[in-house]
């Protein structure tokens, strides 16, 4: 063979150099191809993409603060009536409050036609109150009633005082003298004008329905520093429904505390 021959590559060198590169050359597109493809599909996987941040909830609210409650408005009315004017139904009358004139007598006293020991009179509205309460304790508990005394005057009042100031009124000082007051007890007299009235059936269903017809009872129990008067659990007195509802609702027992007057236990 002459050098010519052997520095010159064969058809078949050169055909088989140009398959070597034209491998390798795919065999790096392939892998380029294969990166690429990987990148994509790992993005659109997550495979191996940062995981997307959680949201952070808010942290919860307080409570809203409760609304105080409304604050309690006292719309009746105190004024409606006089507690000076011995004609007026809320005419208050103590040891420190005289009728005034001390010869008052209402000008529309009425008989009241319920059974009695003495005979009855009253204003008319508060003797109309009477007879129904009367008829409703018999309708409603087969109880019977009388009136052991009622209005008196100014003249009767002297008859009556027996110098017990905690007992009985001094004349001109009492409110039987308005028409507005009866002394109650059951028709049998059993423990009529006595304190063991207050344990009667009677008494029970008087200390707990009155106020349904204007009714109160005027002498407390545990109210004698107040009015001046011990325990009379037959005296009621009459003052109008709305008043006695009002003072029923609001737990006051007597008119020196409900119009906020000074207590009345001794005469000045």
């Amino acid at each position: 063979m002459s050098a010519d021959d052997r520095r010159v590559p064969s058809d078949r060198v050169r055909q088989n150099r140009r398959l070597a590169i034209a491998g390798i050359l795919s065999l790096i597109l392939i892998a380029i191809a294969a990166v690429v493809v990987g990148a994509v599909s790992g993005g659109a996987s997550g495979g191996s993409a940062a995981a997307p941040e959680t949201e952070t909830p808010d942290p919860p609210r307080p409570s809203p603060a409760a609304a105080p409650p409304p604050a309690s408005v006292d719309t009746f009315n105190r004024a409606a009536f006089s507690i000076d004017d011995p004609a007026s139904p809320w005419v208050v009358v103590n040891k420190l409050r005289p009728i005034n004139p001390e010869d008052f007598e209402p000008d529309d006293l009425v008989e009241v036609p319920v059974e009695y020991t003495n005979e009855p009179l009253l204003r008319q509205e508060a003797a109309d109150a009477a007879v129904a309460m009367f008829e409703a304790a018999f309708e409603e508990a087969g109880l019977e009633l009388a009136s052991n005394s009622a209005y008196r005057s100014f003249s009767a009042q002297e008859n009556v005082y027996d110098g017990d100031d905690l007992t009985t009124a001094r004349p001109g000082f009492s409110e039987h003298q308005t028409g507005l007051t009866m002394d109650i007890g059951p028709l049998s007299g059993e423990c009529s004008l006595e304190e063991c009235f207050a344990d009667t059936p009677e008494g029970i269903w008087l200390r707990d329905n009155a106020w349904r017809w204007g009714f109160i009872l005027r002498y407390p129990a545990d109210k004698t520093e107040v009015t001046g008067y011990s325990f009379e659990p037959w005296h009621f007195r009459w003052v109008g429904t709305d008043l006695a509802a009002e003072m029923r609702e609001t737990g006051i027992t007597t008119l020196e505390e409900f119009f906020g007057l000074p207590p009345a236990p001794d005469y000045a």
